[in-house]
């Protein structure tokens, strides 16, 4: 089997049911006569985009950079009166930005299409319009699930074939800080049963020190590509393993593809690529590097190649994790429907916001709680 056959049927099976662009398709058999009587008469998809900037509660501080906020792109695909929601966050190391993703979205012509269940033809055409651009990609693929299940009238999980008591705890992310404001972000994210703790300056075992004079929960460690010497990061992982912490995110820089490999054979927990892994083709150049992947919507393009990414991952037997970029409740709801399907989530960019035009998904008791409205079971506020 060629690259491009093992990539395409990466998207048809898991566990016996049909996922992805296939299972959307499938589910044309349960659309009401009404809606088949609408499509036939020639209704068409219309795009619609509209720049948002988010305002995070706290600095964002990573290993390398800092920021107070995030520009998005928010998108409508309506199908006869029925609008699905879409989102392209632009985190700076993405390199996509509100005139980029606005330039990608001005070529796409949507109006061609009559049938918005016709996912493969019409994620096919979007993803040749440009290369590149996988989060304005990903804003057109989630608005296209949310009008599916919209129009079937189910949540897209359900299509999806998953149970939503299977997903698992998401946890709540830490930014590098002082240790007053650790402190107070710490105590914001009491309902969280799970950490996740951004390290790789000068202070990563204070930070840790600082959390664990709190609570005792689990964390997670995200490095971002912040050490850059392998002795220095296994010795971090085995002290990281002594205090609580479940795994390493991107420790070292992806470039280093040798050390990220003897660091995941040495290491005591789990080694995740982040950075290193945007897309199947990544995956594929890091195969045996990793313990696991972080898959996020906006690096892969959305939630059909983001399924692929589990299917693919699971074959060569990593762990998964789904993650996210500070975003509103629209990306954050999109991703959580492939909660049921992986290890760990991470998914709380909607919580570091203070503007969110959205309301979706719920956190109880420290697990995701998938909404039971069709679509992404997202309202507009």
């Amino acid at each position: 089997m060629n690259k491009r056959d093992f990539l395409k049927y990466s998207s048809y099976l898991i566990g016996g049911t049909l996922v992805g662009t296939q299972a959307a398709a499938a589910e044309t058999s349960f659309i009401s006569p009404s809606l088949r009587r609408k499509r036939k008469a020639g209704g068409r998809l219309a795009l619609t985009f509209t720049p948002y900037t988010l305002q995070l509660r706290h600095a964002f501080t990573l290993s390398t950079s800092s920021r107070t906020t995030t520009p998005v792109m928010l998108t409508e695909v309506e199908f006869d009166g029925v609008i699905g929601y879409g989102e392209a966050s632009m985190p700076p190391y993405l390199g996509e930005s509100h005139e980029s993703v606005a330039t990608f979205l001005s070529r796409v012509n949507l109006s061609q299409f009559s049938d918005p269940f016709l996912l493969v033809d019409i994620l096919e055409y979007v993803e040749n319009v440009m290369p590149g651009n996988p989060a304005a990609k990903a804003s057109i693929d989630i608005a296209l699930h949310d009008l599916i299940g919209k129009l079937v009238g189910e949540p897209f999980y359900k299509l999806f074939g998953l149970n939503p008591e299977k997903a698992p705890l998401t946890s709540f992310t830490i930014g590098l800080d002082t240790p007053e404001v650790i402190r107070q972000k710490v105590l914001e994210a009491e309902p969280y049963k799970v950490l996740k703790v951004k390290l790789g300056r000068d202070n990563d075992r204070e930070m840790i020190e600082v959390i664990r004079s709190i609570t005792d929960k689990p964390l997670c460690a995200d490095v971002n590509q912040g050490w850059k010497d392998r002795n220095h990061a296994l010795e971090m992982a085995w002290w990281l393993k002594e205090k609580g912490v479940l795994f390493l995110e991107q420790p070292l820089p992806k470039e280093m593809k040798d050390d990220n490999a003897w660091l995941t054979e040495k290491s005591p927990i789990p080694i995740i690529g982040d950075e290193a892994i945007k897309n199947i083709s990544d995956l594929l150049d890091n195969k045996g590097v990793y313990s696991g992947i972080n898959i996020k919507l906006m690096k892969c393009g959305g939630m059909n190649a983001a399924m692929k990414l589990v299917n693919v991952a699971r074959a060569f037997g990593m762990k998964v994790m789904i993650g996210c970029m500070t975003e509103t409740s629209c990306a954050i709801s999109a991703a959580a429907q492939l909660s049921p399907l992986v290890d760990w989530c991470d998914l709380d960019g909607n919580l570091l916001i203070s503007n969110d035009p959205f309301s979706g998904l719920s956190v109880v008791d420290g697990i995701v709680a998938l909404p039971y409205r069709p679509g992404l079971g997202i309202t507009k506020i």
